[in-house]
């Protein structure tokens, strides 16, 4: 079953000339719970795997380590980062830099290699 774009959504996708793909509130992001009180909050969606609807979301700069990020329900993203909810429906490729006053919104081939 195909999730639904907010209105919101709708209209980032729409701002930016991109493809559209909501992800469902039961598919998985990825999230880094320790970060989120750093700015800039920095997004990007790769492409989907194992039940994960291939977001990746931070707050300051970015880690490699194994326990970096977090697994968290889509559902649930507005008690942890409402910034980056109206940015979600942006396909695979795109990625997201916020900070007060500040929207970075971009396509990135390199994000859909495997």
């Amino acid at each position: 079953m195909e999730a639904q774009p907010t209105q919101e959504q709708l209209a980032i996708c729409q701002r930016f000339s991109a493809e559209m793909l909501a992800p469902a509130l039961t598919e998985k992001l990825g999230i880094a719970l320790s970060t989120l009180h750093q700015l800039p909050f920095t997004a990007v969606r790769h492409l989907a795997v194992n039940g994960t609807c291939g977001w990746y979301i931070w707050g300051g700069e970015y880690c490699t380590g194994p326990e970096f990020f977090q697994a968290l329900h889509v559902a649930h993203i507005s008690e942890h980062c409402p910034q980056i909810q109206p940015y979600l429906a942006l396909a695979p490729g795109w990625g997201v830099v916020l900070a007060p006053g500040y929207e970075d919104v971009w396509f990135d081939q390199a994000l859909l290699v495997e």
